[in-house]
């Protein structure tokens, strides 16, 4: 069986390669090798990036993001030529503008659309240099026609390929995920109300960080996948928020046990401390809990603690109905509808002004050295440089990236060379024996690419692209020496961009995730119920992940943005005394706030910080005179203390 499911993907490649072949020669497409690069480029680009043969729908959904990516480009194309075809300088820099705005963009919006934009970018570049190349800009017109049908063909033959090939739905995934979340979830619990070991704590927490973050992908992947999901992708939606209340709310256990030993009473810390092992022992404790809670008076009840329960309650109804896709029910309802959920605003924009920066200075050098030389194989070194500069800048590790290409590219020069010269010359006269060719081609490439063996990707578009798959074929080897030398130049040219436009993004992103949290915090405290309605718990854990991604094993980060975090919640739910006195001082503490994180420099940055630490000073005095509960009062001196702790962090990183 298991051999079954790893020869699953390379023969879904293989057919959706060999289809697109067969389909392009039997249509006369004159250059049916887009449509074989573009089948095996979605085809096996999104089982690369899930480490294996994809789930179901996320093949459909990178194959229509490529169409609207590679229409969009061509609109470019064509806008651009309209208005320069005169002078082909200026024509050719508009074109790596443009590439540039594309992956600036790109790198602002959500990972898994961000892919259409960055192919727009570099499609329209394709279009103006191949043109160019021939000496037939008159006929680019032709060349983006040509263009978006042999993709489109490409596209349809990958997606034929998934739909026959048994795709898997991730449905089952995600119902053992909620399941085992939920178990984790106590276990966290456990640990912060035993507060014992603190590094325990912190790997337990922050691992179920990423387990949530990657809950909210499977939710994306699932509604890729049918739209008959609809109703679980809402309790989704919500399951994510409350996922993240549990931690926040066992965090929190623990951090106040810091200044109050006795904050957990014996008899929970007696209900908490026997072992569960599966969902059904959680649902007990569960019971027993809230009995014990309901009974409890509210001077002995620990606050965070009866947080928890509800919010775990409530997580116990959704996933009932994730698992049988029920009809939401009226108290389901009220759960979905309970808050407004803010999206987070991204917070790289330096890092995606460099990755602009990088993609435009890349295509404009390689664009002017081609003008000025003459060079033969400039343009397939240009489209090189497009290609690489706009995918590769969008992901973690753009380097790595450029490195993968470039070995790949370096693989298909002699691999490509055997296949040019010996093999291909040998199957003109059979299409059965050419389809053999580019079909075993394609299913080693598969069996390599689920592996995410690093250069097997480029290794095989790379081969593709440089057989030069026309129709009729023909077999120059100066035309080939070409493509293929154009190509790995191209790689090493684009590699060595990203090396010196080095990208420092990292601590000013860091800051300004830090700086947001504080803010975030001060923000909470409003009486304005429109305000206190808003969540704002999964953009601030959005960004806390982000954070465990720039600044990996920096324990010392993560504890004070999750501790900001709590404090927002913990404010967001105080109960704050309602006069204009104090609502006048709240706006004041939130202008502070934003200037230190609009700040430039680091002097005005420290000046508006120093600003709100005596605003929080003189506030708390406030409170004090208006007789503020310590519900409110203990929160916001915890949060001036952490800020006044840790001020060197905020503003210098």
């Amino acid at each position: 069986m298991m051999q079954l499911e790893t020869l699953r993907f390379p023969i879904k490649l293989t057919f959706a390669v060999v289809a697109a072949l067969m389909i392009g020669f039997h249509f006369n497409l004159e250059t049916p090798r887009w449509a074989v690069m573009t089948a095996a480029i979605v085809a096996g680009g999104t089982a690369f990036a899930a480490g294996g043969d994809p789930y179901s729908g996320a093949l459909r959904y990178r194959g229509v993001l490529r169409i609207i990516g590679t229409f969009l480009g061509c609109i470019a194309a064509l806008a651009i030529m309209i208005g320069t075809i005169r002078a082909p300088v200026v024509m050719l820099l508009l074109c790596c503008l443009w590439a540039g705005i594309c992956v600036w963009l790109s790198s602002l919006i959500r990972v898994e659309n961000s892919y259409a934009l960055g192919l727009a970018g570099y499609t329209a570049l394709i279009i103006v240099v191949t043109a160019d190349a021939n000496g037939a800009l008159t006929l680019a017109p032709q060349y983006a026609v040509e263009r978006c049908s042999e993709i489109v063909l490409g596209i349809v033959c990958a997606i034929v390929a998934d739909m026959i090939f048994s795709p898997r739905s991730i449905k089952k995934v995600i119902d053992r995920e909620v399941e085992s979340l939920l178990v984790d979830h106590y276990k966290l619990l456990q640990l912060c109300v035993a507060h014992d070991d603190k590094d325990a704590v912190d790997k337990a927490w922050s691992g179920l960080v990423r387990r949530t973050t990657a809950l909210g992908g499977m939710r994306s992947q699932l509604m890729m996948e049918s739209a008959r999901w609809q109703r679980v992708s809402r309790r989704l939606h919500m399951l994510n928020t409350l996922s993240l209340t549990l931690i926040t709310q066992a965090a929190e256990t623990f951090l106040v046990q810091n200044s109050r030993p006795d904050y957990i009473a014996p008899q929970y810390r007696l209900l908490l401390d026997r072992e569960v092992n599966d969902v059904n022992d959680v649902r007990k404790r569960l019971k027993v809990l809230r009995r014990v809670i309901t009974a409890s008076s509210s001077k002995s009840l620990p606050l965070t603690l009866a947080s928890w329960v509800g919010a775990a309650s409530q997580y116990t109804l959704l996933m009932k109905g994730i698992q049988t896709n029920s009809r939401i029910s009226h108290i389901e309802e009220q759960i979905l509808q309970g808050e407004v959920v803010i999206k987070a605003r991204s917070a790289e924009t330096h890092h995606a002004m460099i990755n602009g920066i990088r993609t435009f200075v890349a295509t404009a050098a390689g664009s002017l050295f081609w003008l000025y030389s003459g060079w033969t194989s400039g343009s397939g070194c240009m489209v090189m440089l497009a290609v690489i500069t706009a995918l590769a800048m969008r992901m973690p590790n753009p380097l790595m990236i450029a490195k993968d290409f470039l070995y790949g590219m370096t693989v298909a020069l002699p691999l490509g060379g055997i296949y040019f010269m010996y093999i291909l010359p040998a199957t003109q006269q059979s299409a059965l024996l050419l389809s053999i060719a580019i079909g075993l081609l394609a299913f080693v490439g598969g069996i390599f690419i689920q592996r995410r063996q690093i250069g097997t990707l480029g290794a095989l578009v790379g081969t593709l692209n440089i057989l030069v798959l026309d129709n009729p074929m023909t077999f120059r080897v100066n035309v080939f020496l070409d493509n293929a030398l154009g190509q790995v130049i191209g790689c090493f040219v684009a590699l060595l961009v990203i090396l010196l436009i080095r990208d420092k993004s990292k601590a000013r992103t860091g800051r300004k995730l830090l700086n947001r949290f504080m803010y975030a915090a001060v923000a909470a405290m409003t009486t304005n119920q429109a305000r206190r309605r808003e969540n704002h718990l999964p953009a601030l854990y959005q960004q806390l992940f982000l954070l465990l991604n720039l600044f990996p094993g920096d324990i010392n980060k993560f504890r004070l943005a999750l501790t900001l975090i709590i404090g927002h919640q913990r404010l967001r739910a105080a109960e704050i005394p309602v006069n204009d006195d104090l609502s006048a001082w709240h706006k004041q503490m939130r202008y502070t706030a934003d200037r230190v994180i609009a700040a430039r420099s680091d002097d005005k940055r420290l000046y508006y910080y120093q600003r709100l630490l005596q605003e929080l000073e003189i506030y708390q005095q406030k409170l004090a005179q208006y007789a503020a509960p310590p519900t409110v009062t203990e929160p916001v001196h915890r949060l001036a203390d952490i800020l006044q702790r840790y001020q060197s962090t905020m503003i210098k990183i």
